[in-house]
């Protein structure tokens, strides 16, 4: 599998077509892609762009990195692999910090939330 770059600080407004065009002033593009919300189809701001020659990869961070894209200066760097199982946070919702909650409280929180909530291991009881 070929190393990707990352490309980070991306203008909403930039899509697949314009990140290639951009990254093409190095080398053949073999793909471009902007990540965007399921929900909403709105960019999340940042891409991967995948050389036909990975030889690429450093002249483009070399060249490119701190440059302007759609009126914004972008970060590239090597992509980092997924951990197993495509998960990227451990601990489930809430980060490492606890479940649902995360360090702001809600269920199982560090901080506010269900401070009265004792876990008896076999029920949910001791309110």
């Amino acid at each position: 599998m070929s190393q990707n770059l990352f490309v980070g600080s991306l203008a909403f407004a930039t899509r697949d077509d314009g990140l290639k065009a951009f990254f093409e002033q190095i080398g053949e593009v073999k793909s471009a892609r902007v990540i965007s919300d399921r929900e909403t189809g709105r960019s999340k701001g940042f891409g991967f762009v995948e050389f036909a020659d990975e030889a690429n990869n450093q002249k483009a961070i070399d060249a490119l990195n701190g440059k302007e894209l759609d009126g914004r200066p972008i970060n590239i760097s090597l992509a980092q692999p997924k951990p197993e199982g495509g998960a990227r946070r451990e601990g489930g919702f809430g980060g490492n910090r606890g479940n649902f909650g995360g360090n702001r409280g809600g269920f199982r929180g560090d901080r506010g939330g269900n401070r009265n909530f004792r876990d008896t291991g076999n029920s949910i009881r001791g309110f």
